[in-house]
């Protein structure tokens, strides 16, 4: 069993942004900049955006955060974005989720600026990853992707079965997936039979924060896990969907939670920043 290290392979990836980031200003006197739009008070997204902050920091990025208070309207967010869509210094726009229940989420998505969605929300860039075509792809399923070439496994051909079919996760990994000529299938919370799906299955890819989902006797021997749920046990301690340490005794390569996907996340967030960054300024050039 090896570990499928992303806190190792995010630190890489950050300097390897860092170097590019110099070039960047030096070449064009361009900052690569990160607006991220916080709603409310929730402990969680407080503590993400604070770890997307510092990453910018570490990079050499300028990044702002609009913090607003939970009963804040429609009108007034979509007014901050259409503001950041027109703000030449900011290149990507990332919206926090959950939004608050009075809140439009998919109007907000809809209105960011598609060459600005470092996110990859917005149905322009869901529509270009479904075809197989350059956008922005969601950054968590894109991290996975980046773990899985650093390690050399290849899906192509393999039986993946990808746990979860959430926008944000499930259904752009199954897509970027496919992409890479893996045989693909989808379980949700109305599978019937989870473990008959996850038994044939090459590589698992589960995401839907649900403790111990996966369980060693729903998994074949050298199976290749990667565990994407995020979850907080009573004693405050963060787990994954996967039962580690007997499921890890069956497989060849497995994510430790935390320390697995979560990285990759921002790792690609940056990556993806600095991509829309480049755009604007090659944009500028031929201006």
């Amino acid at each position: 069993m090896q570990l499928l290290d992303g806190r190792k392979l995010s630190k890489k990836i950050e300097l390897q942004i860092t170097e590019e980031t110099k070039k960047l200003k030096e070449s064009c006197g361009c900052t690569p900049g990160l607006a991220v739009v916080l709603v409310g008070q929730d402990p969680a997204s407080a503590a993400y955006v604070g770890m997307k902050k510092k990453a910018c920091d570490r990079v050499g990025f300028y990044s702002i955060t609009h913090d607003m208070p939970q009963d804040i309207s429609q009108e007034a967010i979509e007014q901050i974005i259409i503001r950041m869509n027109e703000d030449p210094s900011i290149d990507g726009i990332l919206i926090q989720l959950p939004l608050p229940a009075q809140i439009d989420t998919t109007k907000l998505l809809e209105l960011v600026d598609p060459k600005k969605d470092v996110d990859g929300f917005h149905p322009f860039n869901v529509g270009r990853l479904v075809t197989n075509l350059d956008g922005f792809v969601p950054c968590t399923p894109l991290g996975v992707m980046e773990l899985l070439k650093e390690y050399d496994i290849d899906v192509k051909g393999k039986n993946c079965v990808v746990v979860g079919a959430s926008n944000i996760v499930g259904k752009p990994m199954a897509s970027l997936l496919l992409n890479a000529e893996a045989t693909v299938e989808i379980c949700h919370i109305h599978t019937d039979d989870l473990k008959r799906h996850t038994l044939n299955a090459d590589m698992i890819f589960v995401g839907v924060g649900v403790i111990n989902l996966i369980t060693p006797d729903m998994v074949k021997d050298d199976v290749v896990i990667v565990d994407i749920g995020v979850s907080r046990t009573k004693e405050g301690k963060l787990v994954g969907d996967v039962e580690f340490e007997a499921v890890s005794k069956k497989s060849s390569y497995i994510t430790p939670s935390p320390g697995g996907v979560g990285p990759m996340t921002i790792a690609m967030l940056l990556s993806n920043t600095l991509k829309a960054a480049k755009a604007n300024a090659q944009k500028k050039k031929q201006n």
